[in-house]
Order: structure tokens, then sequence, then C-alpha cells
């Protein structure tokens, strides 16, 4: 698939820590669903790690068929505000950055309330807003919503009865190499000090985050390179401090 900020499909370069990132949230959530169970993989994009949810079977969905091109499960394209399932379905629901992706993301919740059978699990991964981007804008033209943790509890609380919050943090090797990536960031930005922006369309913005993104991971620093699954880890908090969110919800 072309590269593009919409989705992870390459861990070439300087894309790897992003990859990387995306494939240790699978690996660490894994531990959260049941067992023997089959997990609806939403938003599953190429599909490059629906192998860590093993011995579970999953079902990818995706809006574009592209993307399921080549998986070796069932996958079916389809606007995760309406799944194309029938009600009760799964015992296991797991969201990789993908809830961000949606304006509404409230009728996402609605389906997944729906397909979940009673004592179901389902786990969201998304950006923490504190630490992702910026506090106060959406840098991400891909991105509707992002979250602090007290905005994506009160978001979860309102479709599930049962919500607990966790994080993904960075290892200090991560996290400096986070820093590089937030001062080439604060250069960028420093080019628009009026944020006109904002006045530019999505689809035009999009376009052009997608060509940034490309010519900037064409300049490999070493410490790309060196950014693995292990430099991810899974805890309660300090949720402020986490690169990213982790919703636990259950029927």
């Amino acid at each position: 698939m072309r590269v593009s900020g919409e989705r992870v499909s390459t861990a070439q370069g300087g894309f790897n820590p992003t990859w990387q990132r995306h494939v240790a949230a699978y690996k660490l959530c894994a531990d959260l669903l049941p067992e023997e169970s089959k997990v609806l993989d939403l938003g599953c994009g190429v599909g490059h790690s629906f192998h860590l949810l093993a011995p579970r079977e999953s079902v990818g969905l995706d809006a574009d068929p592209r993307a399921l091109e080549g998986q070796e499960r069932e996958t079916i394209a389809g606007d995760m505000r309406a799944l194309p399932f029938e009600d009760c379905t799964f015992p296991a629901v797991l969201s990789v950055q993908s809830i961000e992706h949606v304006p509404d993301p409230g009728r996402v919740l609605e389906q997944v309330r729906r397909v979940m059978r009673p004592g179901a699990t389902a786990v969201f991964v998304t950006p923490n807003r504190l630490t992702f981007g910026r506090p106060h804008e959406i840098i991400d033209p891909y991105h509707y919503v992002e979250y602090d943790p007290e905005q994506l509890r009160s978001l979860m609380a309102a479709w599930f009865r049962e919500v607990r919050i966790l994080g993904i943090f960075g290892s200090p090797r991560q996290l400096k190499f986070l820093q590089r990536e937030r001062r080439s960031l604060d250069r960028l930005l420093r080019l628009d000090p009026l944020r006109a922006r904002r006045s530019i369309p999505r689809v035009a913005r999009q376009r052009l985050y997608d060509t940034s993104l490309r010519l900037a991971r064409r300049r490999v620093a070493p410490m790309a390179r060196d950014i693995g699954v292990e430099d991810f880890s899974l805890a309660d908090g300090p949720l402020e401090e986490a690169l990213d969110l982790v919703a636990v919800v259950g029927r």
C-alpha cells in the first residue's frame, strides 16, 4: 500500500518506531483478552500483528479493502460505525489506533457493545493527547478526536459499565527518540505561527501530511532503527505520561 499517515504499513527506515509501537500494542493487549476466544480486530489495517493474538482466532475489519489483501485470516471490509455482524457475536474486541479516526466515536462504541457477548471484553488503544502531539491541537489530519485519560474514561463509561484505563509507556531510549521528533515538529509549526493550517481542507492537509511524513522518514536516525517492541510497556500510570491510552471495558 501507499505509505500514508492513515495507517501503519511498513517498518522500513524511519517508520520503524511507529511500527514497533503498534506491534507492541497488540502484544501487550493480548493478555487483556479472554483466552481461546474469537477476537474482532477493529480497524485492523494491514494486519501486521494479528498473529500475536494467537491462540485466539481473529477477524479483521477495515474500511479499506486494499489493506485486507493477503491476510491469512477472515477479513471483512466495513465501517466501524455499522458493523456487519449479528448481535452478541464476539467474546472479545480489540481496536488499536482506530477510534480516533472517526468523527463520531459514540457510534463505534454502540456497535461494539451490540456485537459483544454478555461478559465479553473490549480493548481500545488510542494516542494520549497529552503526549502524542499537542495537547490543544490535533496535528494528525487523519485524527478527528484525541483523548486525555479522563476524557477517554468518560467516553467509555457512557457505553460500558466496567471501565479500566491503562497506559502504554516508552523506555528511556524510545522517549529520547520521541523528544527528537517533537523538536522537529516544533520547527515545522513555527513556520505557521498564525495556524493558517486550520483553514486548509482536511483532504489537502492529509496529502501534505503524507508527503512530509515520507520525506522525513527517509532521513533515518540510528536511534530509529534501534527501537523495538521491548521499548514499550503496559502499566496503570502515571497516565498523563503514557504514550497511548488503553481502555479495557466489559458489558
